[in-house]
């Protein structure tokens, strides 16, 4: 029996798309055909725990409550050179990615975010062998350039209008593999809602942010749009904060309300929506495309999700809509004409064809090693 590769994937807190990316792609290693060991770890945490969680939650409430102030610390960062950079904590993630690659000994690396593969290089100039590295981009059209500068094998991208927009930047196109954003696997084997589908129901999907006022003046705004609305809440970590002004929303409209605390089922949700309302985040985005879900978005955090407001649009899938007023609108547009909006939108979106990234990524990596 041939022995399995083993592969370590990296990743980090700082935002969900980079650890939902690795997750979803050590599901679909793990499955493959070839079959591979799998370990997702997050150096960062690993070498500076309370540091990282510190500066996770920071990142968390300006990027939510002061996305503008986030957009100049993020447009900066496309300035700072991080192969020059050799600051304490950069130090304790590459001490501990050392550790990592000891101990688990891996075939192939795969990582999720940005930074890492900087360290790598450094590990690699040393004792540590050079292993094969291939870098996930969780972001799309606008790509930060510490992803451009980073030093890897191949770089794993969502869409061909990403590809194209990196090779432009003098990057090696054979070096740049359009696998689609790495979706859980689920999505592959789930049926969406079709475009001759009833719309009335109109199940709309909700993902809040954690702004408080919001949950009640979006809800309202989407339940207001038509009749026939029906919205579902995902309330997710912030389910403590919100509930009880999602519970005043239920309590508002008797049998159009449902409200959802955590949950896995995110794929199944998605698949059995009409529409997405939620933040442009490059996870929600893609599952979106992946469900064929046309989407709203609500709040944009500039700079960063930018790219995947224009991927939305670009395929015709969705767009913005930042207040309850343009929810509003938005919503009735897509359901006027007996929903010929909506259901051009999911036409779009089955052209697009993208539910199996990260399926799609794990037998390009599993080829290569």
């Amino acid at each position: 029996m041939p022995v399995p590769p083993r592969i370590l994937i990296i990743t980090a807190a700082f935002g969900e798309g980079h650890n939902s990316a690795a997750r979803n792609l050590a599901l679909a290693l793990d499955a493959a055909a070839a079959g591979a060991v799998t370990q997702v770890s997050d150096p960062c945490m690993l070498g500076a725990p309370r540091l990282t969680a510190m500066v996770n939650s920071g990142y968390r409430y300006v990027t939510t409550h002061f996305p503008q102030i986030w957009a100049k610390i993020y447009r900066s960062t496309d300035r700072c050179d991080l192969s020059k950079q050799d600051s304490p904590p950069l130090r304790m993630a590459q001490s501990a990615l050392a550790d990592l690659i000891g101990k688990f000994q891996p075939d192939a690396i795969v990582s999720t975010y940005p930074l890492y593969p900087y360290l790598l290089t450094r590990l690699f100039a040393g004792p540590v062998a050079r292993r094969p590295v291939f870098v996930v981009v969780t972001d799309s059209i606008e790509i930060n350039a510490a992803w451009l500068r980073a030093q890897c094998d191949r770089w794993l991208v969502t869409d061909p209008t990403t590809r194209e927009m990196m090779a432009r930047t003098g990057l090696p196109a054979e070096k740049i593999i359009d696998t689609g954003f790495p979706v859980h696997p689920a999505f592959s084997q789930l049926a969406p809602v079709e475009s001759a589908a009833a719309c009335d129901p109109f199940r709309i999907l909700y993902f809040p942010t954690a702004k408080l006022p919001f949950v009640r003046r979006h809800s309202r705004a989407l339940l207001d749009a038509s009749p026939a609305v029906h919205l579902t809440i995902v309330l997710g970590r912030n389910v403590r904060l919100l509930y009880s002004r999602a519970r005043e929303i239920q309590k508002a409209y008797p049998g159009r309300v449902r409200l959802v605390g955590w949950t896995r089922r995110v794929p199944q949700l998605l698949n059995q929506h009409h529409l997405v309302v939620g933040k442009a985040g490059g996870a929600t985005v893609h599952e979106a495309i992946a469900a064929r879900c046309p989407m709203l978005i609500h709040h944009l955090v500039p700079g960063q999700e930018e790219g995947n407001l224009r991927l939305l649009e670009i395929i015709g899938g969705g767009h913005l809509a930042e207040t309850p007023a343009a929810l509003t609108r938005c919503v009735g547009d897509l359901l006027a004409d007996h929903a010929a909006g909506w259901r051009a939108m999911k036409d779009a979106l089955a052209r697009h064809g993208r539910n199996a990234g990260a399926i799609t990524a794990a037998r390009f990596i599993l080829s290569q090693i």
